[in-house]
């Protein structure tokens, strides 16, 4: 199955005049969609008490995430009209295999708006509103879309009328964004990666909030080049050890500092440049929202071996 899911920055963005926020969860996520018969076939497993198949979906399936959220995007926005089922109101989602029937998923209005004004992303849930009525405005119409779909609000983790909510790994208000890592102290008490294949999921965690950190690309640059020669070289006890003093000495002088003749600077650097980032991601910048009504800047950068730009 193709359809694009939304991309977070979208979801972050024009959020400049909004005042009031609401965080919510769906209930039981990918449980809520009817499985078609040919979809029951498929994910039918054996057990010692018989064969089983799933009227719900279930999760770890690789269409689920794009099936619901295409049918949270049909929910909040009205597209389909037609139930494939009857009495199922979660099952209006087009389904080519039952039938030509039924409408096919495009909206009444080209130019309608979601209820919200924004899409979810998958059973995560951001309602923004520049006042306390508009809030409830669209609060209720949320309500109506979930009675209408049959869909359930897990209370206990969703949050409701605040000027400040957690949402997708931030922290979102009117002063901005900040990051909102949910383990950091699995980040910040991380020792220095011994494979590759670790440093990848180390600097695919930072890379997420890229934006929030200060000259990231200048210390994951250092990072990016080591290669598995270098971890197994590094591996060994003693240079370990040696490495990890060098770096300790120098502190946060990469260039200026003096070393051995015969140590390798590259490995020194790369454990300066961990160390670095891990201070770094501990103490994130506040990104403030755009304002499309100020005079934007274009701040660009560039030097022999990279290029940047900045719209402030």
């Amino acid at each position: 199955m193709i359809y694009p899911m939304p991309l977070i920055n979208d979801l972050l963005e024009d959020l400049d005049k909004v005042l009031w926020y609401c965080s919510l969860d769906m209930t039981s996520g990918f449980w809520v969609v009817t499985m078609t018969d040919r979809a029951r076939a498929i994910s039918a497993f054996i057990t010692p008490f018989g064969l089983f198949e799933w009227n719900r979906m279930p999760f770890g399936l690789k269409n689920a995430p794009q099936i619901y959220q295409r049918m949270l995007d049909n929910a909040l926005y009205g597209f389909t009209q037609t139930p494939r089922l009857e009495g199922d109101p979660v099952s209006k989602q087009p389904d080519p295999e039952t039938g030509p029937d039924l409408i096919p998923t495009e909206p009444k209005d080209d130019g309608k708006e979601s209820v919200l004004g924004r899409r979810s992303y998958i059973d995560d849930i951001l309602i923004t509103a520049e006042s306390w009525d508009h809030l409830c405005n669209r609060v209720e119409g949320l309500l109506d879309v979930c009675d209408e779909w049959n869909l359930s609000i897990r209370v206990v983790k969703s949050f409701w009328g605040k000027i400040q909510v957690e949402y997708l790994g931030h922290k979102v208000s009117c002063r901005g964004l900040e990051a909102n890592p949910k383990n950091l102290s699995v980040l910040t008490d991380l020792p220095f990666p011994g494979s590759l294949q670790a440093m990848q999921s180390f600097l695919g965690s930072l890379n997420y909030y890229s934006n929030f950190i200060e000259d990231y690309a200048i210390y994951a640059a250092v990072l990016y080049e080591l290669r598995d020669v270098d971890f197994a070289a590094m591996n060994k006890l003693e240079n370990r050890s040696r490495v990890q003093d060098l770096a300790a000495v120098a502190g946060d002088d990469l260039e200026g500092a003096r070393y051995p003749a015969d140590a390798d600077l590259r490995l020194i650097r790369a454990h300066q440049s961990f160390a670095k980032l891990k201070e770094k991601v501990s103490s994130t910048l506040v990104l403030r929202h755009f304002q499309p009504d100020l005079q934007p800047v274009v701040v660009v950068y560039a030097n022999d071996w990279a290029i940047s730009a900045a719209l402030m």
